[in-house]
């Protein structure tokens, strides 16, 4: 995780990152991206990062649910490893607060829109309420609001005729040139409105593409990343652009390989190589998908009605500007993370030292 912070500060990293993004995307207004998601499979080989998300969900719904967890003895609360509830606000809080004032400076954070498109039918909307309350507790009004009902005027983005200074942005439009993201992305090129995760944050960490520059060890020493560090991003597995030229060899390759869209979010388009069809294949090929190297999930045991399952797992890194802010893990079934499966979705970490690990 400190090693991607330090390569997407790197001018080398930056200028192949932003090559492939929206000309707009390259506007740096400051703010560093509020929880940014490391999430990683967890296997017998180590850690290996899947994938880096700008606005990951679920921050707020874990942090209930870890501290939801009651411990049944000394021992396990220690091997918890978990942070306080009051820990996790106010790291969350500095977080929204130094976001704005990267760039708004000494300005006053008063009123913010939690945005997404149709919220109230979004599966994360009982997030959204919690992080409403979350703010009003701090003294912040906030509203919960879909992108299509702010206006922009007169250089001031608003809802209901009340200004906004601060948007937690929830979108998957990450070029927010959708129909009815017209005002906020009229707004964020204005430099009107501080938008946290922005597109800027989204092009140098979430495109999938740069998944092929983390993997690159030899590009990013040449960038001037440190040894040490580009030894640590040996976890990131391979990956590669899909290109007419190399679409052969990855067809050759494809049981070893995993296929995401560039732009994809929450697994949709994703393949494994293993179970793509050449129907599929067709698609694939014509651009836009990454080809990774598969790393095998982890596995959990759990009781479904007295029966003990196998259940897939993936660990998600809440991160922000390199300060772990929380960890969670996702059980799930299928080819990709999901909630549709019975006995999954989000689930508490529990940390445990070699020396315990020994013990045990």
């Amino acid at each position: 995780m400190r090693a991607i912070e330090a390569a997407t500060r790197l001018p080398g990293y930056q200028h192949a990152a932003l090559s492939w993004a929206p000309e707009f995307a390259r506007h740096d207004f400051g703010p560093r991206g509020a929880f940014m998601g490391f999430d990683f499979h967890v296997g017998t080989a180590g850690a290996r990062l899947i994938e880096v998300n700008t606005n990951a969900g679920g921050a707020f719904l874990n942090a209930l649910l870890a501290d939801a967890q009651r411990a049944c003895c000394t021992e396990i609360e220690a091997a918890l490893g978990k942070t306080s509830n009051v820990n996790f606000e106010s790291a969350v809080l500095r977080m929204f607060q130094h976001e704005f004032n990267l760039q708004r400076r000494a300005a006053a954070l008063k009123r913010v829109a939690i945005v997404d498109d149709r919220p109230e039918e979004q599966y994360l909307y009982p997030e959204f309420v919690l992080a409403q309350r979350f703010f009003a507790k701090h003294g912040i009004e906030a509203v919960i609001a879909d992108a299509g009902q702010l206006s922009y005027a007169r250089g001031q983005l608003s809802i209901d005729g009340r200004p906004i200074d601060l948007v937690y942005n929830r979108l998957v439009d990450f070029s927010l040139d959708r129909p009815g993201h017209e005002a906020l992305r009229a707004a964020y090129l204005d430099n009107a409105v501080v938008v946290t995760p922005n597109p800027h944050v989204h092009a140098l960490y979430a495109d999938k593409r740069n998944l092929g520059l983390l993997s690159d060890r030899a590009a990013l020493r040449g960038w001037g990343l440190s040894s040490a560090m580009a030894e640590d991003l040996s976890g990131v597995p391979h990956t590669a652009v899909v290109t007419s030229d190399n679409a052969a060899h990855l067809w050759e390759r494809r049981k070893t390989l995993f296929f995401k869209p560039v732009s994809g979010y929450g697994s949709k388009g994703v393949y494994r190589g293993d179970k793509i069809t050449k129907g599929v294949w067709a698609e694939v090929i014509k651009g836009g998908y990454v080809a990774q190297d598969f790393a095998a999930p982890g596995e959990r045991m759990v009781k479904l009605d007295g029966t003990r399952e196998a259940r897939k797992t993936d660990v998600r890194l809440y991160v922000y500007d390199g300060e772990l802010l929380l960890t969670a893990a996702r059980l799930y079934q299928g080819q990709t993370t999901n909630f549709r499966t019975a006995g999954g979705g989000f689930a508490p970490v529990f940390t445990i030292s070699a020396s315990e690990r020994h013990a045990a």
